[in-house]
């Protein structure tokens, strides 16, 4: 099993428009942050976790050569704007690429993206073929080509957003709290991917010091920070966090 971290950044992205902070002016390339998205490949499946508004040069870099499901944590813009380009997926696999996401998801995406799940009939283009499948984080798992996914409640300011469990990896981005129901189904993890957005404090995010709360009480074995905004010089913070903790990076691949 191996997840790829395609995007670690914020929904601004890093560097930000016009910023000239030593972080958006650094040259490390571990400081550029494309928006949050992931690629698992598992017993020789390869799913997304979100189509992030830089999804087409993240595919492009990573070379992925299929797509069998996509996960999506929740509906905002940065998470899912990059759905248009699953079409060059179906012009390869020639076959509708089913997509999960929870009610609040499926009906936005309905709505955003009425060309595609509403289609009427266009001239030119393309449209992608795709099967919308709402999930409910009541369901203690489900089946996805063979491969058990567990669903996890997470709450993102007031709305729910899913974090997703393969076996013994969680992807948790974009929380501000993670309920108790939730926090039993993420034991006993070897590998945590979990929204960080900042240093200070905010709204809908986990900020740093409570994004280390939640590892000390989880205990895995390896935790990777995401979407990060620019408070996060990549090897100034590594180096003061702690032990079995990093920032994720742009191309990371985690192996299990």
């Amino acid at each position: 099993m191996r997840l790829t971290i395609l995007g670690c950044g914020t929904s601004t992205g890093v560097p930000l428009i016009h910023c000239s902070c030593p972080v958006c002016k650094s040259r490390n390339s571990k400081n550029k942050r494309l928006r949050a998205s992931a690629w698992l490949q598992i017993h020789g499946k390869s799913f997304l976790l979100d189509t992030s508004t830089d999804f087409r040069a993240q595919a492009l870099r990573t070379r992925i050569p299929r797509i069998d499901a996509v996960f999506y944590t929740h509906p905002h813009a940065d998470h899912i704007h990059g759905i248009d380009d699953l079409r060059s997926f179906n012009f390869i696999q020639k076959e509708s690429i089913p997509l999960y996401g929870n009610q609040w998801t499926c009906d936005e995406m309905r709505e955003k993206f009425k060309y595609i799940f509403s289609p009427r009939p266009v001239e030119g283009g393309g449209i992608p073929q795709l099967t919308l499948n709402t999930i409910t984080t009541a369901s203690k798992s489900l089946k996805v080509s063979g491969v058990k996914v567990v669903p996890i409640s997470l709450k993102h300011g007031s709305r729910e957003t899913v974090g997703y469990r393969f076996e013994s990896i969680a992807y948790l981005t974009d929380c501000s709290y993670i309920p108790i129901s939730s926090i039993e189904r993420l034991r006993g993890l070897e590998v945590l991917v979990l929204d960080c957005l900042r240093i200070e404090p905010h709204q809908t995010h986990l900020n740093l010091e409570q994004a280390l709360g939640v590892i000390r009480e989880l205990k895995p074995k390896r935790t990777y920070l995401t979407h990060l905004g620019h408070d996060f010089d990549y090897v100034k913070t590594s180096k003061a966090l702690p032990k079995g903790v990093a920032l994720a990076y742009d191309g990371l691949k985690i192996s299990l």
